[in-house]
């Protein structure tokens, strides 16, 4: 017999005898705590230390050029490497208090449970925190992306355990997914204009509702069942701001999906963790619950940046609030596929970092933050810089094959070189692995190829331009991924011509130098980028033609329809006219007027007004 839901809560003791400081550690905390990975972290760091001492070293200089852009890229690389380690030797702390747990082990009244005969809806249990019921918002953003992918986040939300309201914030103002949000029991908010972008979506939503806290879902991805109840009891402790669970994503299908995924590993498996431990652990924007008092508190979400994530939590820890980041895979999402898709994400991601360092840094005497904090928040801010310096040393070779200029001292010979970039280097790598489980190309590759992007998103923040967004999953029209990667195409076809140019006259000299092997290396990393990227336009373009000839189908059908309906009836019986009045359009994200104020065109008297099934939502 299959236990449900209910039999666990009651199988589960209700007051545990031991301490919490003698539970298990749990899967998560082991992981952190493996002593394998302390020593690997610590052989890491003197490696990166050893690596800069050398490059320091007067006596190793060379040109001066060279030698400067290689100091340049490994003191970003060097600084944040070693601030990563410091975090990942601190991601073993558990925020599971006592407080947590006594929380937890209240969280529902099994007798009303059975009084209300509610045993096989877990859904509908009232959640309590300190004796007193609590109300919950569940918030899923909507902005175009398709049916069936709302539809499984909706159900799913519906669906977890506690009670709770669940509310679609539908941006991309769909009738459909407002009859799609009725179908499923949830409730439907759509607002006239689309100021503020997902923060003002969020903002709209908070003005409508009443909820002591509310969850925060992106439209991709699915929530489980327990997300409620793994969260809400940390809101036991009256200083706890947010509770931030990971972004796991379920598309790894291809290279740039799998890249992007593997790319964020490590950040949320030791890096978020590690910032528990000062108060640092920053929201990302999905699978995340707030508590309602401590965002008015600040004025709502962000809205000055479309990376209204880290900026509310930055607001947040200014005023004191606590945050907690648990490493538990609570909901589960899609990650880019594209290059399209993963170019706007991260370029998105990477001006919302430059815009903290450029207009609000955190190392300002007017923060209120500890030093800790201060630290953690300046890594944020300049940690898209990691992704410039690969840049600067894809230079360094062609100074080398076309002008002789080289950044070591030609007297260092190049096994030297060598084994004390392989200290650096190859440490990072086996720590990689380690956290990763395997060494991942895919990562390498976009590491390697993304410059552009954040070169982009770092003059858009110094020069405070304005940049049209895309959401990860939405439906339209998928461009050429070329239109994305011009910059990385340039740099190949550069590296590729410099790669022979050196391989020549190698071969002429009877010589094979150190920077050639570095310059092919850098040409075939990007290569296998701009393959696939070609690879990709390969794949859209036979979906459009698919596309095109099933519009035609369709096309050719409706024509025969209607021609045999003309045959059958007659010239003279053939009705043109159409009773039925024209609608006005729906209103889109981009009918706002110049000045920002509401949307010109006339919209539905309710359009405003939230939506219900019968009955309501869970």
């Amino acid at each position: 017999m299959v236990a449900t839901t209910f039999d666990r809560l009651l199988q589960d003791p209700r007051k545990r005898k031991e301490p919490p400081r003698l539970r298990a550690r749990t899967t998560e905390n082991q992981a952190a705590q493996s002593p394998s990975l302390m020593l690997l972290v610590l052989l890491a760091s003197a490696g990166v230390v050893v690596y800069a001492l050398f490059l320091l070293n007067p006596d190793n200089r060379g040109d001066w050029l060279p030698w400067v852009l290689v100091i340049a890229a490994e003191t970003i690389l060097v600084v944040h490497a070693l601030l990563a380690m410091w975090t990942i030797l601190s991601s073993g702390h558990d925020p599971r208090t006592f407080a947590f747990h006594a929380s937890q082990d209240e969280l529902f009244d099994a007798a009303e449970i059975v009084r209300e005969n509610q045993e096989m809806s877990p859904q509908d249990w009232q959640m309590y925190l300190d004796g007193r019921p609590v109300a919950v918002d569940v918030f899923i953003t909507t902005y175009g992306e398709d049916l069936g992918t709302i539809r499984r986040t909706v159900e799913a939300a519906v669906a977890m355990h506690g009670k709770h309201l669940t509310w679609v914030l539908d941006d991309g103002r769909s009738d459909e997914v407002r009859d799609l949000t009725e179908e499923l029991g949830a409730r439907y908010l759509r607002r006239l204009s689309s100021g503020g972008a997902k923060a003002g979506n969020v903002n709209h939503a908070l003005s409508q509702t009443s909820g002591d806290y509310f969850v925060i879902l992106d439209a991709d991805f699915v929530a489980k069942p327990e997300f409620l109840t793994e969260t809400v009891p940390f809101f036991g402790s009256p200083d706890v701001s947010f509770v931030q669970t990971p972004q796991t994503y379920g598309n790894t299908n291809n290279l740039i999906s799998r890249g992007a995924g593997y790319m964020q590993a490590v950040f949320y498996r030791y890096i978020q963790p590690g910032r528990n431990r000062f108060n640092a652990a920053f929201c990302v924007g999905t699978n995340v619950i707030f508590r309602r008092q401590a965002v008015e508190e600040i004025g709502g979400m962000y809205t000055g940046s479309k990376s209204e994530d880290v900026w509310t939590s930055l607001l947040l820890h200014e005023r004191g609030w606590r945050s907690v980041y648990i490493p538990t895979t609570l909901a589960v999402g899609d990650t880019p596929e594209t290059i399209e898709a993963y170019t706007k994400q991260q370029q998105r991601w990477a001006t919302g970092g430059f815009e903290i360092f450029f207009t609000h840094n955190p190392l300002s005497r007017k923060r209120d933050l500890t030093l800790d904090q201060r630290l953690q928040y300046l890594v944020t801010a300049t940690h898209y810089m990691t992704g410039i310096a690969p840049l600067l040393l894809l230079l360094v070779p062609p100074l080398h094959i076309y002008f002789g200029l080289s950044p070591i001292e030609l007297s260092v010979s190049p096994l030297t070189w060598v084994l004390y970039y392989a200290g650096f280097y190859v440490m990072q790598i086996a720590v990689a692995f380690y956290t990763l489980g395997s060494f991942r190309w895919e990562v390498l590759m976009l590491a390697s190829a993304s410059f552009p992007i954040y070169v982009r998103a770092f003059v858009n923040a110094l020069f405070k331009r304005e940049q049209k967004w895309h959401v990860t999953g939405s439906v339209g029209k998928t461009a050429s991924p070329f239109n994305f990667i011009i910059p990385q195409v340039l740099v190949f076809a550069f590296l590729a011509i410099t790669s022979a140019v050196g391989i020549w006259r190698d071969a002429d000299a009877g010589i094979f130098t150190l920077a050639v092997a570095w310059n092919v290396t850098n040409t075939f990393i990007l290569g296998a980028f701009v393959v696939t990227a070609m690879r990709e336009a390969s794949r859209i373009r036979r979906e459009n033609r698919a596309a095109r000839r099933s519009r035609g189908r369709r096309a050719a059908g409706a024509t025969t329809t209607v021609e045999g309906a003309a045959r059958s009836s007659g010239p003279d019986r053939i009705d043109h006219s159409d009773p039925t009045p024209a609608r006005s359009p729906e209103p889109t994200s981009d009918d706002v007027a110049p000045d920002g104020r509401d949307d010109l065109r006339p919209v539905p008297a309710d359009s405003t007004r939230p939506t219900s099934a019968p009955g309501g939502a869970a």
